[in-house]
């Protein structure tokens, strides 16, 4: 992407937030089925849209806390490769964790339970800090430019 003016495009607007809601979600089912599939007879969409599967008082509900967490770490490294501003991470983490509230209140009501959106918020905070600390890595490194010694 090139950094010059900033061309207001929505269409690649939108195609960034489906690509990393996608990769999100993939990544969370991924994680999921590591640590929560090997606990449960059957892995279903609870664990990824129902506010009651975030629990503290089971091994499940830690590993599935787990694996949210571990989604918004990988959540940061594909912003890297979509999003590549810094001062744009902490808007696509918002909207994709808003999407996933909006998710949720559809598949099993408003969350009631303070750890969901305590993880949820700290997954938030993750992925947008880290999101952004590793684009301005990207964006402050130096620009290689070949020098050729002409033999005059």
């Amino acid at each position: 992407m090139f950094y010059g003016a900033v061309v207001w495009d929505p269409w690649l607007i939108v195609a960034q937030i489906v690509c990393l809601q996608c990769l999100y979600y993939l990544t969370l089912g991924s994680f999921l089925s590591i640590l929560v599939g090997t606990r449960v007879s059957r892995l279903s969409l609870v664990y990824f849209f129902d506010f009651v599967a975030v629990t503290t008082s089971t091994i499940t509900g830690w590993c599935v806390i787990a694996s949210f967490l571990f989604s918004s770490i990988a959540g940061a490294g594909y912003m890297l490769y979509l999003i590549e501003r810094a001062k744009k991470c902490l808007d696509f983490s918002a909207t994709l964790y808003v999407i996933h509230l909006f998710i949720c209140i559809i598949y099993g009501g408003w969350p009631s339970s303070m750890t969901w959106w305590i993880v949820n918020g700290t997954g938030l905070a993750v992925m947008a800090l880290l999101g952004e600390y590793l684009c301005i890595r990207r964006e402050l490194r130096e620009i290689p430019i070949a020098r050729y010694r002409s033999n005059v």
